[in-house]
């Protein structure tokens, strides 16, 4: 006696589906993943704005803070910011530079906190290194500074800056960091 067992395979119609449902599926897979893959970049692009800004916020806030320009005699004894006794001896300290300061120069630099207000990339030949040397790689990334007085508990009005530095990328999305830097100088003691 023997028994036959039917043994059926798939058909050709089946095939050809299975074939056509995979291939829409993988199609779909790899369009998301053109899709995520052209947009990768973009962190790249945040974090080296991230970068910059959070050097130019470095170099600004390691800068002396007093009531009178640097370059003055009195910088660090004046306790007000005027010309006066206990106060400075030509050049009191603003917002922006002085006359003839620019942040590349290797005469006049800037030497203050405040002579960061208003300096912008865009306007000084692009992102450079603090020799002035121009870097090319970061071409689509502009910098902007702005200094403004800052209001903190337990600290005398005028003696706080707010440092916010702007930075956008080719993206044109804005990055912004901001730091606080109090007064240094000399305090008369009540």
């Amino acid at each position: 006696m023997c028994i036959r067992h039917n043994q059926r395979g798939i058909s050709l119609i089946e095939l050809i589906m299975f074939i056509i449902i995979v291939g829409i599926a993988l199609a779909g897979v790899l369009l998301v993943m053109n899709r995520v893959t052209a947009s990768s970049a973009d962190p790249l692009v945040r974090k080296q704005a991230l970068a910059i800004a959070e050097s130019l916020l470095e170099e600004v806030e390691l800068m002396p803070f007093t009531f009178c320009d640097p370059d003055d005699i009195n910088a660090a004894s004046a306790v007000v910011a005027a010309i006066a006794a206990n106060g400075c001896a030509t050049t009191v300290e603003t917002l922006g530079p002085e006359a003839g300061e620019a942040r590349y120069s290797a005469t006049t630099p800037f030497d203050n906190v405040s002579d960061y207000h208003g300096f912008n990339s865009a306007t000084d030949g692009g992102i450079k290194d603090i020799t002035g040397t121009t870097i090319t790689a970061l071409n689509g990334y502009s910098a902007s500074i702005n200094v403004s007085a800052a209001a903190l508990p337990n600290v005398a009005a005028g003696d706080a800056l707010l440092i916010a530095v702007t930075v956008t990328g080719p993206d044109g999305l804005p990055v912004i960091v901001e730091g606080i830097r109090t007064r240094h100088a000399p305090r008369v003691l009540p």
